[in-house]
């Protein structure tokens, strides 16, 4: 099973030829002697596939075999009309052959012989791996359109505002809380303590062991639903142990429906050469992130701060137009004006045009102003005019806060990571419906004003002893459980502040791999491990649907 740290959770020739395919082949006519006419091709399966021949997407769009009638969330007409389940995989087919970045390394496959949409899909991806040997492409999926709504709109869920990590779902089971939101439940003072404390760990949930028990159904489905309510106002009662402490302490706690607040916690912190800038950024998601990003970035450059250090550990992506408007927000006009924040590259039949929108393939600048999401469009963004910019990083950071990372080294800001090796995302994806199900289907690499964009393998800090990934200025450092976020002696930033003082690396690699603060998370899973929701999509992903 994965670790999973969560929160409670898209020619005119070619197509006549094609089509003409369907009926008689494609063929000339001989010189004076007349045509021959070619054979008939009767494809197998009923479906009229013929490999390597490809329809119009076009054509099979909206045909759905189940119609949605009425308006989404967003107030968005729906555009079935009636078709089939063949129907929707040819769309499939046809779309990843004109839009998919790697289109001349999927497989050809005959629709009719998958059962589903969804099991068609799984398989129109390439096969190749990275230089490291994982998957090139290991971000394919889809969710259906309701959910998918749901969190680019980051409507609110149930939970108490904690968000929790398994380092073990196997007996004995280890869950702890990563961080909690602001003016949440979980992090609620009673009795003088918060709720949920970071790194608290979840000992029994409504009187159910959750370390050691846990082996009916009937305890697992209580110690699931504890964790991630599924209405407001469910009251639990856990047993949690603080880092530190020596005893145990009981929290009654009552869910609500809550949204991922995007800048978690800011700070200023004083140091004798100067004050430095702390910003915990969650989420390049909600549409809130722009406002809140903003008022962070006003917030240090009214604190007269020298330098920033943007934790990132934990921001798996999201609007790539804000991590755009937060990388000029650290550099500044001088030198991000005239320059490009990030240049898309499709597939190579697109050449100059953007296949999935079908306009010129413009670069994305690095945006200066408000784009309307949540600041009012037009509005002078706030900047720091940094050289340089410390980025707290984990596996948990990729896609869109890679762009960050990649897109300010491709304007000669410095960055210097703390932390561990990022995800390696330099692709991203137009989310695109189709009968209700979006589909996330690699479409293009993301490089930066220098034309650099090779990260599969992500960025690591240059002491890592990493055989694959691209070294940037940093030190490894690992993810301090027994300290708040923010807390200056927190490992990540207490590090990020000591090469900042030294310009290097306070510890060698070895002792900080052997620390404690970083638990091993467990990979297993058995009958007896707890359900753990499906991180939200939104939140993992590079996502162009707001590009201007």
């Amino acid at each position: 099973m994965k670790n999973q740290e969560l929160m409670p959770q898209s020619r005119l020739s070619l197509l006549a030829c094609a089509l003409s395919l369907f009926l008689w082949g494609c063929g000339g006519g001989g010189g004076g002697g007349g045509t021959v006419a070619p054979p008939v091709i009767t494809p197998p399966g009923g479906s009229n596939w013929v490999s390597g021949v490809f329809l119009a997407a076009s054509g099979f769009k909206n045909k759905c075999e189940l119609v949605r009638t009425g308006q989404d969330i967003e107030g968005n007409r729906y555009l079935d009309t009636q078709g089939t389940l063949l129907d929707e995989k040819n769309w499939l087919r046809s779309w990843t052959n004109e839009t998919y970045l790697w289109n001349t390394e999927v497989v050809d496959q005959d629709p009719s012989r998958f059962g589903s949409r969804t099991d068609y899909f799984a398989v129109l991806k390439t096969n190749a791996l990275t230089s490291s040997g994982k998957s090139k492409d290991d971000f394919h999926f889809s969710q259906s359109t309701e959910s998918y709504l749901l969190s680019r709109n980051s409507v609110p869920r149930a939970g108490y505002g904690a968000r929790f990590v398994s380092f073990s779902n196997t007996i004995p089971r280890d869950f702890r809380v990563q961080y909690t939101e602001p003016n949440s439940p979980a992090a609620e003072i009673v009795s003088g303590v918060a709720n949920f404390k970071r790194g608290t760990k979840i000992l029994s949930i409504d009187g159910v062991d959750l370390v050691n028990g846990g082996t009916t159904q009937a305890e697992l489905d209580i110690l699931n639903n504890g964790l991630y309510p599924l209405t407001a106002n469910e009251v639990h009662s856990f047993v949690v142990r603080d880092p530190g402490a020596s005893v145990n302490r009981t929290v009654s706690i009552r869910s609500a429906n809550l949204s991922t607040k995007p800048v978690n916690r800011t700070s200023v912190i004083s140091t004798p050469t100067g004050s430095v800038g702390y910003i915990l950024f969650n989420t390049f998601s909600p549409f809130s992130s722009e406002r809140e990003i903003s008022e962070a970035i006003t917030l240090m450059k009214n604190g007269g701060v020298s330098d920033l250090v943007l934790d990132l550990r934990y921001n798996g992506g999201g609007l790539l137009a804000v991590a755009s408007q937060l990388s000029y927000m650290v550099a500044g006009n001088g030198r991000t004006a005239g320059r490009t924040f990030e240049q898309l590259r499709f597939n190579a039949a697109a050449g100059s045009r953007n296949p999935v929108t079908g306009q010129a393939n413009n670069p994305v600048p690095f945006y200066a102003q408000a784009l309307g999401f949540s600041v009012t469009e037009g509005v002078a963004l706030p900047s720091l005019n940094l050289p340089r910019v410390y980025v707290l990083t984990t596996s948990g950071t990729c896609s869109a806060s890679e762009a960050v990372i990649n897109g300010l080294r491709g304007i000669g800001v410095e960055v210097v990571l703390i932390g561990g090796k990022t995800c390696g995302k330099p692709f991203g994806f137009y989310p695109q419906d189709n009968c209700g199900e979006t589909y996330y289907t690699i479409q293009f690499q993301g490089v930066n004003d220098v034309g650099f964009g090779d990260y599969a393998d992500g960025f690591i800090p240059n002491n890592s002893p990493e055989a694959f990934g691209v070294r940037v200025p940093g030190c490894v450092a690992n993810d301090d459980y027994d300290r708040e976020l923010g807390d200056p002696s927190e490992a990540l930033l207490s590090t990020a502040l000591q090469y900042r003082s030294t310009g290097s690396c306070a510890v060698s690699v070895s002792s900080v791999l052997r620390g404690e603060g970083e638990a091993q998370k467990s990979l297993r899973s058995d009958a007896f491990s707890l359900t753990i929701p499906s991180e939200g999509l939104m939140d993992v992903n590079r996502d162009m649907s707001f590009i201007r």
